[in-house]
């Protein structure tokens, strides 16, 4: 099946774009949905301003075309300047990542601060994407939030157009990688109970075009809507479905056991989606979540696909390389916030390198370099690697995963193993920093220097930035000096020698 690769996903949207309406501001822009939506609108002709809670310059070269502006939903007068000027804005804030004892009381003060903000400049709308589920019936904590941040929004004199959508399948997609994983990697499945109630799954595409098409349809302003996918499923039959499309034959028992702690559990060593994501999600499974009205199929008048066909899609994506945005680029919730190895007032206080004559080309290096934690292992000490990436999971719920499948290369914000990319200049310079919880910043420094065009030499470097100023990172630092020194040595040489994963 073949998609296409210039494809937007709005291009056949029934709806007229407006652009002379005014500015548009999208929160949330460089999470998931925020990261589709921006280029959307663009395509559309729209004047797009996207909000961030810190400048980076890598998203100026992802967004030439765009106003960013930095604020905080938590702080007001930020939010009042980037508020200034807007017709509509896009409410896609939510602090799920910050797991259930703080999202619920983080959520609706935001919300409260943004609908203030948005009256005190005079913004015409609001569009909030929220959570699907029996508004009369007992709901999960996620969901249950949803609904009252929209309420929040809905208190003030700005109109909120409230969309409420049940999972969201799409390559990059929280769920979707989940279902696809358990899939991938659990040759049994033992079924429980929850895993048979309703849902009613949405493709990222259809989501989009509902968020753009009320942008174009007035009369959706001030209303709430339900937007689902093609047909109602089963939890166990989206995996039944899955293995289908995959062509895995897969075993499903019905259990008593239905402790999603224990699922919730199981479900973050076998996915790449940490624990606090996957429990917020696996908690909403207890109960159905179905549209309880199609109106908004009245108004904004297009077929939404069936479940196989996003999976068949996302799934393309995957293959073609085509993966602009992912659950991982707003986890966790402060890593936008982190300190840049460049923001450091003085040079890292400890670090160590290591370098090496090479006659592979730049790019070559590069390459290997970049299959840091592929199947193939951390070329060398694998188990030491993979056990300290499988500690920090158990105690510290931190992915040790590569989440990123991006064959044609990383780019900045892109994770593998537990690093995050911070910076990357082609052929010359990588520079990853770690997701570890340590008493300390942490960077691993790649660059390459060519010495003699002639003769086809580089010089490899690898060199660590280890920032503290505590003294149990002092501590920290000196007790594994040694390994460290080992490992920059022996990482070095096998750079070289790493196979294709």
């Amino acid at each position: 099946m073949n998609f296409g690769n210039n494809e937007m996903f709005c291009d056949d949207l029934p709806t007229k774009p407006q652009p002379e309406i005014g500015k548009i501001l999208v929160t949330g822009a460089t999470g998931y949905i925020g990261g589709r939506l921006v280029p959307e609108l663009l395509a559309r002709g729209y004047q797009v301003r996207v909000m961030v809670r810190k400048y980076s310059p890598e998203l100026r070269k992802r967004w030439p075309d765009v106003e960013i502006v930095v604020a905080d939903a938590l702080e007001f007068e930020s939010l009042q300047r980037a508020l200034d000027g807007i017709y509509l804005a896009y409410y896609l804030i939510h602090s799920l990542l910050l797991g259930q004892k703080k999202f619920e009381s983080v959520d609706i003060q935001a919300a409260i601060n943004f609908r203030n903000a948005a009256e005190s400049q005079n913004v015409k709308r609001i569009v909030y994407l929220g959570g699907l589920g029996n508004k009369k019936a007992k709901l999960s904590a996620h969901l249950q939030s949803r609904i009252r941040v929209a309420r929040e929004l809905g208190k003030g004199k700005v109109p909120t157009t409230f969309f409420r959508a049940a999972i969201i399948i799409g390559s990059g997609s929280a769920s979707y990688e989940i279902i696809e994983h358990l899939v991938r990697n659990c040759p049994i499945f033992l079924v429980p109970s929850w895993a048979k109630t309703k849902c009613q799954p949405i493709a990222i595409r259809d989501v989009l075009k509902y968020l753009i098409g009320s942008l174009e349809t007035a009369d959706t302003a001030g209303k709430s809507y339900d937007i689902g996918g093609k047909e109602t499923l089963t939890y166990e039959m989206m995996l039944k479905i899955q293995a289908g499309v995959l062509g895995k034959k897969r075993v499903f028992i019905n259990s008593f056991f239905s402790s999603i702690k224990i699922y919730t559990y199981i479900a973050s060593f076998l996915t790449p989606i940490p624990a606090p994501i996957t429990r917020c999600l696996m908690k909403s499974c207890n109960f159905d979540v179905v549209c309880q009205d199609e109106d908004i199929k009245q108004i904004i008048k297009f077929q939404p696909i069936a479940y196989k066909e996003a999976l068949l899609r996302a799934l393309s994506r995957e293959e073609q390389d085509r993966v602009h945005t992912r659950w991982s680029d707003a986890y966790p919730p402060t890593h936008e916030l982190a300190t840049k190895l460049y923001e450091l007032e003085k040079p890292a206080r400890y670090s160590r390198s290591n370098s090496i004559l090479t006659k592979n080309s730049a790019s070559d290096i590069l390459d290997s370099i970049c299959k840091i934690s592929c199947k193939k292992g951390w070329f060398h000490n694998t188990i030491l690697w993979r056990t300290r990436g499988w500690l920090n999971r158990i105690f510290l719920e931190i992915d040790s995963s590569r989440t990123e499948k991006r064959a044609s290369g990383l780019r900045v914000n892109d994770i593998i193993g537990f690093w995050r990319v911070e910076d990357l200049k082609k052929n010359e310079r990588l520079l990853l920093r770690s997701k570890l919880k340590l008493p300390a910043e942490f960077w691993l420094e790649f660059f390459i220097d060519q010495i003699d065009q002639k003769k086809g030499e580089n010089l490899l470097s690898i060199k660590i930035h280890y920032q503290t100023e505590n003294l149990f990172g002092k501590i920290y630092w000196y007790l594994f000096l040694p390994l460290h020194i080992f490992n920059l040595h022996s990482f070095i040489k096998q750079i070289e020698k790493i196979e294709s994963c």
